[in-house]
């Protein structure tokens, strides 16, 4: 009988180390977000917050000749010193793709403050004293979108990659040395299976060990059914795997313009993708206020906003957040169609804050790009209300010395945090009466117990983490 129970109990034992094993999650010293999840086991009295970015100021007005109201598709960038802008120039409405599309360039050294270089590249308008990077490429500045290749060993010269094109030509590669000068880096197109009516938005992935790149396509194929992204992988940027599209959770299905979806610059293995969500037929703005405003009647039927979406690699969005991310601003001449879009990229702009643009006033002489703020790290958070709550988290492998938080809290709310093992029991000496009450709002604050900071001997054996919390949110955790 006590051989049968030992063995039973043995059984047991494992059938639970089994069970952490397969939910364990290695984060090793990776910062993470909540903006999924990912890392969450269960809520108590706590809830996922979606976070609201600001509008603070203009970055550019459209009001060049060869920009004007039909700009789009922005590509926004750091590049060491430099920030770097592209996006499309056209002052008249027409066919994708048409002769009278350029692409411009803007930069700046903080990216707040952005100016238009002249740069003599082309003539446009009988001038060469403009902003432009490329014209006379019919139709590749349609939605020519930019990225700094960052994988290792690259060559010089091909620093700088662009995708172009549209159904009728498939996706082109444009190549340059220093972001300005670009040429075709070959005849042929290298992705042909896709729509391409939109940015279609590529970069390497340090994270997965290859180039993504994720691009328009529609959910029943041939511009019909929802405006919808897939996803192609390659080792070279020459091969590509056959298309995917997106799965998106099991959410209602919505037509999404543009995805962005890009590495976020303080956690690579996270992708962010800011969307524009478009609602076709959607219609806020009347004849009379869309006269008045000078958009022409094709561009007055629709309404658009931006929502957040994230993936850690393969095929999958998710959509915790389905409410809209960038809601559109007052007013009805914020409510034409194929406004708020937008920009890809996500930039540092000071020790607290990062930066996103989004079009405004679309099809409008009043056309511009307003640069939004949002807290480092900020796009959600686990919320407390002033009642209290927790947050425990699946096990967790980590390596580091301390754990920071980037969290914030009322004057009268706090944080605590407890260590515990995978089966929930606290860990002595990190139990939540020996943990030091946060306070505060910071981007980076370590979590001591008992006066000290120290986590390295449990690095490497999974363990919990549990968040008591009061009025407060936590953005972002790290081991370091």
């Amino acid at each position: 009988m006590q051989r049968v129970a030992s063995l039973v109990f043995a059984v047991v034992v494992l059938a639970t180390t089994a069970a952490i094993a397969q939910e364990t999650v290695d984060i090793g010293s990776r910062r993470e977000l909540f903006v999924d999840r990912t890392l969450i086991e269960e809520l108590r009295g706590v809830t996922l917050k979606l976070h609201e970015p600001r509008p603070a100021d203009v970055a550019i007005a459209f009001d060049a000749s060869w920009e004007g109201r039909y700009c789009g598709y922005v590509t926004v960038f750091q590049d060491g010193d430099v920030y770097r802008m592209y996006y499309r120039g056209l002052p008249q409405a027409g066919k994708d793709g048409s002769a009278a599309e350029v692409t411009c360039y803007a930069e700046s050294r903080d990216g707040i403050d952005w100016a238009k270089p002249e740069l003599g590249l082309f003539e446009v308008d009988g001038d060469e004293d403009n902003n432009v990077v490329l014209a006379d490429q019919a139709p590749f500045s349609h939605n020519f979108a930019p990225f700094i290749d960052t994988r290792p060993g690259v060559a010089a010269d091909e620093r700088y990659k662009a995708l172009a094109g549209t159904s009728h030509t498939g996706l082109h590669v444009f190549v340059s040395n220093d972001g300005l000068r670009w040429r075709k880096w070959r005849e042929d197109p290298i992705i042909t299976q896709g729509a391409f009516d939109s940015q279609n938005v590529a970069f390497w992935s340090e994270h997965e060990g290859c180039y993504v790149c994720y691009y328009r396509t529609w959910s029943e194929g041939e511009f019909a059914g929802y405006r919808s992204v897939s996803r192609v992988t390659s080792p070279d940027f020459v091969n590509w795997t056959a298309p995917i599209e997106m799965d998106y959770g099991g959410t209602p299905r919505e037509h999404l313009y543009t995805n962005q979806t890009h590495p976020y610059f303080r956690a690579p293995h996270l992708y962010v993708a800011l969307a524009a969500r478009f609602m076709p037929g959607r219609r806020i703005v009347s004849d009379e206020e869309a006269a008045a405003f000078g958009v022409e009647a094709t561009y007055s039927g629709d309404c658009s906003d931006g929502v957040l979406m994230t993936s850690r690699g393969g095929a999958r969005y998710d959509r915790t957040f389905m409410e809209g991310f960038i809601r559109p601003g007052v007013g009805p001449e914020n409510w034409t169609s194929r406004t708020n879009y937008p920009a890809w990229g996500i930039v540092p702009t000071g020790e607290h804050e990062m930066s996103l643009f989004v079009q405004h006033q679309y099809g409008q002489p009043t056309h511009h790009l307003v640069r939004y703020v949002l807290r480092t790290d900020g796009f959600a958070s686990v919320n407390a209300p002033y009642a209290g709550g927790e947050c425990v988290t699946k096990p967790l492998l980590f390596a580091g010395k301390e754990l920071v938080l980037n969290f914030a809290t009322s004057a009268a709310g706090d944080v605590r945090v407890e260590i515990q093992r995978p089966d929930g029991a606290p860990i002595a000496g990190y139990a939540i009466e020996d943990s030091a009450t946060l306070i505060g709002n910071f981007i980076e604050r370590a979590v001591s117990w008992g006066g000290s900071t120290d986590v390295s001997g449990l690095a490497g054996s999974p363990v919990r983490l549990r968040f008591v919390m009061k009025d407060a949110d936590i953005f972002a955790l790290r081991f370091r």
